[in-house]
């Protein structure tokens, strides 16, 4: 029995032992984490005050262990300078002079707590022993003994300090005595005691001294007190942010991180187990406190004492004999530079000079806007072409002078206006047909391109402006016009010469019939025989055949007349079958059978009517004359109209003819192109100028075989005004691929 209790507790011993030695291997493997904290009242309060903190972080963290290192107001800048620790947490004076010299950074605020309220700010307090009736306020402690805890102490001496300075107290000057304790609770007691009159410690402290026994607080009375909503404990100053906890420079920010988040999600559980403060908040700003120090001339922002001109040839002379060389030299760079400059002020007289006389030999006339549309330079041909000074646009915009109104009297939108528009988007424009007004009021066509002007940057400061008066090119295209015209009216009378037996045919008929029926009518008034509804007959015989006639001789004198240039909306089919009327006759001669194919749902076009019969003339006369060679029973001739989607109406003319050659279809529209022996080869390029005056197209229709194929578009009269507005704008759009 008893070896049996004996093997028991070698067993529990064993595994003690291996228990023991796995932790100790485990917290060897962890790596050491140490936190410097400010020991304002003794090593073992500051261990047992913030080892439970650390202990939770240990937890917390995977492979870390992190162990509390305290340190006095003297070790504090040592341990960090040496990296001998890797967070720190002190009072915030102390963390504003780390964060200037060693670029610490705070991660966290603490909320402390003393009693129950948690608070993340905390002041100074100024008391003295509550009998001491001569000390009344801040102005009554000249010539006292003053005690703080230390002089890096914020609550604990410089918040009391910036405080007395307000009040035009020195405490290196105008105390007895001034001291140091080293901890709050020793200054507390040295002020209970009578070694001292006044004293100085951050709030809070009373109040817990109190709590603990160690003092009565109705033995104190407070120096200056000062009351803020929420604040609950006795302070003399103005509130400043409490302790920060913060990292080192070394310290990595993925392991401030994790502790920052750990810390900022201590449960209440975890802080009770440390009762001393309540939680952690996000980093407050400390910016105060770099303020009071400012104004207490306190490390980081301590200036030097008086330093005279002696001191500094002394102690720098190697600094100010290199100055003086620096400043021979740039008095020489200087001199160089000036001369430089003088060649370059001579150099950018003589560019300018050859720039205007550039500008000047050009005959075409330039100038440049800027952004705010004022011309900024201008050639000699502008001046000469539209009369304008540059001085006449210094206090008036270049758009209400040249663009103000187009030609048939409307307002210019300044909005619309292409140099305008060149400057905002920063692409260059070219505009055909414009008109710029002189200064005379009269006006003259031009086409001109607006082009950019960019700084070094790439942002456009203006445009500049290149055109040309098209004055006598206009002259040019409408003398142009107007010979044409007058071929195509020739053209149309040797079509009707052509065709003039066809015709004098097709009147004949009617009129014989006329003629006949009215000796019919003569000899049965003669007679006496007359039957009333025999009469009325042949009386609307002839009626109807003196109508026909009409329509002819109507049609005919339409034709051959010259064409008016008012357009009109019409019908596509009513317009063919008059223009059937002239070729009939001559198809009928020629043993050609003519088949119609037309939609009856056609769009309306908008058209000269005269232009577009002269057109379906041509081609249909070229047909006839294709068919001469083809054996009579088969001479076909189809005319057929159908519509193009929702944008043309298409005629097709089409015979079963021997085609044209290869060699003629490339210059098919080009003047005298011909394939007749005695034609002049001016038909297929008039019907082709026609058409695409109409904003249309006219195109031979090929597959390889036999036969031919002549196909003409022209935009429904809907989608006319669209074509116009876009050839007006500039943007390209040709109107035939609309048709398309």
């Amino acid at each position: 029995m008893i070896v049996n209790k004996q093997l028991l507790l070698i067993l529990i011993c064993s595994l003690l032992f291996v228990f023991v030695s796995q932790s100790v291997q485990a917290i060897e493997d962890e790596e050491l984490i140490r936190i410097g904290v400010l020991s304002h009242r003794g090593d073992d309060v500051t261990r047992q005050t913030w080892s439970p903190t650390a202990q939770y972080l240990s937890d917390t963290l995977d492979g870390y262990h992190f162990e509390i290192i305290p340190l006095d107001f003297a070790e504090i800048d040592s341990a960090v300078s040496d990296a001998a620790v890797d967070f720190l947490l002190v009072n915030s004076g102390i963390y504003v002079n780390m964060e200037v010299r060693y670029r610490v950074s705070r991660i966290v605020t603490l909320n402390n707590l003393i009693g129950d309220i948690p608070l993340n700010v905390f002041a100074g307090v100024i008391f003295a022993r509550k009998v001491r009736n001569d000390i009344r306020d801040i102005r009554t402690l000249r010539g006292k003994k003053f005690m703080a805890v230390d002089e890096t102490s914020l609550g604990g001496f410089q918040m009391a300090w910036g405080l007395m300075q307000k009040e035009g107290i020195d405490p290196y000057k105008d105390f007895a005595s001034i001291s140091f304790g080293g901890t709050h609770d020793e200054v507390v007691l040295a002020v209970k005691n009578g070694f001292v009159d006044v004293g100085t410690v951050r709030s809070g402290i009373l109040e817990k001294m109190a709590a603990n026994g160690a003092i009565r607080l109705d033995e104190f009375k407070i120096i200056s007190p000062v009351i803020y909503d929420g604040f609950p404990y006795l302070h003399s100053t103005t509130l400043y942010p409490e302790w920060p906890f913060s990292k080192l420079k070394h310290t990595s920010n993925q392991l401030a991180q994790k502790v920052a988040v750990a810390l900022l999600k201590m449960s209440s559980l975890h802080t009770s187990e440390v009762n001393h403060y309540s939680s952690w908040t996000v980093p407050l700003d400390y910016q105060q406190v770099h303020e009071l120090f400012k104004q207490l001339k306190l490390p980081p922002y301590e200036t030097s004492g008086r330093f005279t001109l002696l001191d500094a040839l002394e102690r720098y002379w190697l600094g100010i004999a290199v100055v003086f060389v620096f400043l021979f030299m740039m008095a020489i760079m200087s001199t160089w530079i000036a001369r430089l400059n003088t060649q370059l002020t001579k150099s950018k007289r003589s560019l300018e000079y050859q720039h205007d006389l550039i500008l000047n030999s050009v005959c075409d006339g330039i100038y440049g806007v800027d952004t705010n549309g004022n011309c900024v330079f201008m050639n000699r041909s502008m001046r000469h072409n539209t009369g304008w000074e540059i001085s006449d646009f210094q206090n008036a915009n270049q758009h209400e002078l040249l663009h103000h109104t187009h030609l048939d009297g409307s307002v210019y939108k300044s909005e619309e206006c292409p140099v305008y528009l060149t400057f905002m988007d920063k692409q260059p424009r070219f505009v055909d047909d414009d008109i710029f007004w002189k200064k005379d009021g009269s006006s003259f066509p031009v086409e001109y391109s607006s082009t950019p002007m960019l700084d070094h940057k790439g942002d456009a400061i203006g445009s500049v402006v290149v055109y040309r008066d098209i004055s006598e090119r206009k002259a040019a295209d409408e003398e142009k016009r107007r010979h044409q015209k007058e071929i195509a009216h020739m053209a149309r009378l040797n079509t009707m010469g052509e065709m003039a037996s066809g015709i004098a045919h097709e009147l004949n008929q009617p009129l014989t019939a006329i003629a006949t029926n009215s000796f019919a009518c003569i000899q049965m008034l003669e007679s006496g025989g007359i039957e009333k509804d025999k009469l009325l007959d042949i009386l609307e015989i002839i009626g109807l055949q003196a109508q026909h006639s009409g329509e002819i001789i109507k049609q005919l004198r339409q034709f051959v007349r010259k064409e008016q240039p008012e357009r009109s909306i019409i019908d596509i089919n009513d317009l063919i079958v008059e223009v059937l009327l002239f070729i009939e006759p001559e198809a009928r001669k020629s043993d050609v059978k003519i088949i119609r194919k037309m939609d009856n749902n056609l769009y309306q076009v908008l058209a000269q009517p005269i232009q577009i019969e002269q057109v379906l003339l041509n081609l249909l006369k070229n047909s006839i004359e294709a068919l001469q060679v083809v054996d009579k029973e088969n001479r076909i001739l189809i005319i057929k109209t159908e519509v193009a989607g929702d944008n043309a109406v298409v005629v097709t003319v089409e015979d079963n003819g021997p085609g044209i050659d290869d060699k003629i279809k490339e210059g098919l529209f080009d003047p005298f192109i011909t394939s007749k022996n005695n034609g002049l080869g001016l038909g297929l390029s008039i019907s082709h100028g026609i058409i695409e005056s109409h904003h249309g197209k006219l195109y031979l229709h090929s597959d390889g075989g036999g036969g031919t194929v002549f196909r003409f578009a022209l935009p429904v009269a809907s989608k006319v005004n669209d074509i116009n507005k876009k050839l007006l704008s500039g943007k390209g759009l040709s109107a035939k691929k609309l048709v398309e």
